[in-house]
């Protein structure tokens, strides 16, 4: 027997392959009962559509009727008039004409001729037959390219691929325990068997059951026998083939139906994903900016205790915030841009219109946000090292104050009383001499505690402007201090007067007496100023200030040589009274009535500035080294800061180089721009250490540094921008390698579009203005006139790339709008024709038939957002899938 193939021109014609089988022993006898019941099964089936049928494939053909016939039903065409004789010639005509007109369809007969098929040879008939099912059914199958038998048999793998037990390899022994058969079913309708309950080892339960739903259910008929099929050790490939193909033909509106189905189920996922990008982008910028507008209360706020302890926690608290609390906010800016413009990036390429988030939460509104809050960190850092400063300046004329108080009010103690009292009414003259020297004495001490008032006055004042919580107690004691001075200063004047008067009655007076309360009243003041300026407090910033006061004090102790002549010389007058007392044994001659000094206290006192000057000088020693140690500090931030601060700048332009896109491919500027990023990571040490030097800086009060241009604020902003530009830049490079694969451009197209468009950004924005762009256009060969008509359709190309109006064109909406008009991507009119083939061609779709054709979560999803139909011609719950298409590429909630 011989076998009709098709070869590779297409062509038909004989092998030899049943004789070949015949001679190795393989060809099974059963195989012409399986093909005789398969083939006349299938000629019914079409047949039937004409109102006849045949019992005897080899008998019922003979005449060429009903294969005339037949060729008339599976082709719709219509064969010439056939010869109604009944001679043989008749026959054999009819026949010819049949055969002929499958010749005309490209099919060459090799060995088959009507004289056979007249004569009832049932292997040529059979062949015949096989022929007609090859060219009528089997043939313009097709899958991936593959067609005829090896696009049927991929057919059935794809569609049994998920089935246990079930492994298509051909069409013999693939379908001998009806598995196969039975998957094919439940594949395309699953509500007709329970696949799950069958078994292997049940063959003819199997395929009585895949026949049996088959005829009733599929209008397939039954076209091979369980029994001769299982029996047999290779059931025919032809019968099977046959058999198969009907599966095939039935099946196919369901494989439309699929295919419709897939592509929404495409495009509903884009949206779907779409839509979870920007609710993600929504909330992450709602939470970022609430964040900011939370922080920014607490960074524009000045309140505080007055107190340097509470300034103190304050900065403690700011450096917290910048440590800990804020790099996470970095981190989520920077990956809420990235989102952003991966976003739009698909957005594009799904041919869907840019993505307007919603009103106050722009790209640029979080970055004037952001913008704010950086400002907010500054004046609030700058607040705290002012308040700071200020603070310890009132600590210090707080103690300051409180030192020059004690003395005064000490030095004041009992002089009211001493002005008031009337003790010279009963004084010799000699005494009351004595008491007048005595009041010019303290009078001239009076003026010398004059200029310690003023300072005490000075002291409260500045602290009054240095707003000291604490004014009201330092104002009421300057107050009494200031009052009793009054008091003082009218007390020594009427003092005086009375003095003056006595004066005329008494006469003699001890010149020498005077001459020591004279002389020993300044010195006593000096020695006064000179141990408090020996025990003054003092604050020092620079090398400078502290280096001045050493130079002070040593000026200071150049004087001290003659200031121990003046005390010989004060304490020589001293000694003279002594002597002249004891010479001539005056009584209270050695009571001096001008002045309580003594050259006890001021030998004391000059014994005292005698101890003060070397603590004086160890004191400013370890400030000089305090200064020496700040010193050090700002030069190791400075070389710390004078590295950093070029290195980051070089890894900004390096960065903005790559960006540019001219070196070297995509994934080369990818890779290139995360070794940056990781380079960046492992440099952070250093960044963390110039934090630690420069917070030992502020705990050592430094507050300018000569030795940098550089501040820990100003690299602590322009690391963030570094970090900031990496992660912006790597999602560039990203969405551009997205864009180029996605759109199928090659690198060389990219790196000329990238030329092209660097060219043109003149300023090195990474953004072209409109007549940078229109120029930039031209070059590419674009042909935009100047007249009204050129300007309108720039305009137009402006309003693709430049959607937002924002005044300029960036690299991915410009290279997006180079390759879009070559890139295959689904329409509103494509995923209409979809729907309308799951509709049945119907305007309108209902709830069932999209449950039944899309998956669960993609059905709802259209159930939800699908308008109600409004078309005269609509059913109740009829579903508006057109206006839903539509809205899918244009501006809506979906």
């Amino acid at each position: 027997m011989v076998e009709v193939m098709m070869n590779s021109n297409g062509d038909y014609g004989y092998m030899e392959q049943e004789e070949e089988w015949e001679r190795e022993g393989l060809l099974d006898p059963a195989w012409e009962k399986q093909q005789r019941k398969t083939f006349t099964a299938w000629c019914n089936s079409h047949l039937r559509k004409a109102g006849t049928g045949i019992d005897n494939i080899e008998e019922d053909f003979r005449n060429g009727l009903k294969l005339m016939l037949l060729l008339e039903v599976i082709s719709g065409e219509t064969l010439p008039k056939p010869d109604r004789g009944k001679m043989r010639f008749h026959k054999i005509a009819n026949v010819n004409k049949a055969l002929d007109f499958i010749a005309s369809k490209g099919v060459k007969l090799v060995s088959i001729g009507a004289e056979e098929i007249v004569d009832g040879n049932v292997k040529m008939t059979l062949g015949m037959i096989w022929t007609i099912i090859l060219r009528f059914a089997i043939q313009d199958i097709s899958v991936e390219e593959m067609t005829a038998k090896e696009g049927l048999l991929l057919w059935c793998q794809r569609k049994t691929a998920p089935y246990k037990n079930v492994n298509v390899q051909n069409f013999h022994l693939s379908f001998k325990d009806g598995l196969a058969f039975c998957a094919l079913i439940h594949r395309h309708r699953p509500d007709l068997l329970d696949y799950s309950k069958l078994s292997k080892d049940n063959p003819l339960e199997n395929l009585n059951l895949a026949f049996d739903i088959a005829e009733k259910y599929l209008d397939i008929p039954r076209m091979l026998d369980p029994e001769d099929y299982d029996n047999s050790p290779m059931p025919d490939e032809r019968a099977t083939m046959t058999y198969v193909s009907c599966y095939y033909h039935t099946f196919a509106g369901a494989q439309k139906a699929e295919t419709a189905a897939n592509r929404i189920c495409k495009v509903l996922k884009v949206n779907q994903e779409n839509e979870r990008l920007m609710e993600e982008y929504e909330k992450l910028a709602s939470d970022l900016l609430e964040w900011i507008r939370r922080t920014l209360p607490w960074l524009e706020s000045r309140q505080t205790d007055n107190s340097l302890a509470g300034i103190q926690k304050k900065l403690d608290e700011y450096r917290q915030y910048r440590r800990k609390h804020k790099p996470p906010r970095v981190e989520q800016k920077a990956k809420l841009e990235t989102n952003f413009n991966t976003l739009q990036t698909k957005l594009r390429l799904s041919n869907r219109p840019a993505y307007m988030p919603t009103e106050g939460k722009m790209i640029s509104d979080i970055s004037n946000a952001w913008k704010g809050l950086e400002n907010g960190e500054k004046c609030f850092e700058e607040w705290l090292l002012a308040e700071m400063m200020r603070l310890e300046r009132i600590e210090h004329l707080v103690q300051k104050l409180k030192h020059k108080s004690d003395l005064h009010e000490a030095w004041t103690t009992g002089k009211e009383d001493m002005l008031a009292s009337q003790d010279f009414r009963n004084c010799r003259l000699a005494e009351v001499k004595a008491l007048k020297k005595k009041h010019e004495a303290f009078e001239s001490d009076l003026a010398a505690h004059q200029d310690r008032v003023e300072q005490i006055a000075a002291i409260a004042q500045e602290l009054n402007a240095l707003d000291y919580h604490d004014v009201a107690t330092i104002n009421a004691r300057c107050q009494r201090i200031c009052d009793q001075w009054d008091r003082l200063g009218s007390l020594t004047q009427v003092r005086r007067t009375a003095l003056e008067e006595a004066e005329k009655l008494l006469e003699k007076i001890d010149q020498l007496h005077l001459e020591f309360a004279k002389r020993a009243a300044p010195f006593n003041n000096w020695l006064d100023g000179a141990r408090e300026d020996l025990v003054d407090m003092f604050i020092v910033h620079t090398m400078e200030e502290i280096q001045g006061l050493i130079e002070a004090h040593e000026q200071f102790k150049a004087t001290l040589g003659e200031a121990d002549k003046e005390h010989l010389s004060i304490v020589g007058l001293y000694q003279q009274v002594q002597q002249i007392a004891q010479q001539h044994s005056i009584p209270g001659g050695l009571d001096n009535p001008y002045t309580s000094l003594t050259s006890k206290d001021i030998s004391s006192k000059w014994g005292d500035v005698k101890n003060l000057v070397p603590q004086r000088d160890g004191t400013l020693q370890a400030e000089l080294r305090k200064q020496q140690n700040n010193e050090m500090m700002r030069r190791q931030f400075a070389e710390k800061a004078n590295n950093i601060g070029p290195w980051i700048e070089a890894q900004m332009d390096a960065v903005a180089g790559i960006a540019m896109g001219m070196q070297g491919a995509l994934e080369d500027q990818l890779n290139r721009l995360k070794d940056y990023e990781q380079n960046v990571i492992a440099y952070k040490g250093h960044m963390d250490e110039l934090e630690k030097i420069h917070q030992g800086i502020q705990e050592g009060m430094i507050f300018e540094n000569r030795y940098t241009q550089y501040t820990m604020e100003t690299l602590r902003v322009g690391w963030e921008q570094l970090l900031t530009s990496i992660n912006r830049s790597i999602n560039e490079i990203e969405n551009q390698i997205l864009t180029r694969d996605s759109k199928g451009i090659t690198q060389e197209q990219l790196n000329e579009y990238r030329a092209s468009f660097n060219y043109f950004d003149k300023n090195k924005l990474a953004k072209l203005s409109p007549e940078e762009f229109k120029s930039c256009l031209v070059s590419l060969g674009y042909s935009i006139g100047k007249d009204k008509q050129g300007e309108i359709e720039f305009q137009r190309i402006m309003a693709i790339v430049d959607p937002n109006g924002s005044g300029g064109v960036m690299f991915d909406a410009f290279l997006d709008f180079m390759t879009r008009e070559s890139t295959d991507t689904d329409t509103a009119e494509q995923v209409i024709d979809s729907f309308r083939i799951l509709a049945a061609d119907k305007p309108y779709i209902l709830a069932d038939e999209l449950r039944r054709e899309l998956p669960p979560d993609q059905a709802e999803y259209c159930i939800q957002r699908m308008q109600p139909y409004a078309g005269p011609d609509g059913v109740a719950g009829a579903l508006d899938y057109m206006s839903f298409s539509t809205a899918l590429y244009g501006e809506s909630d979906l």
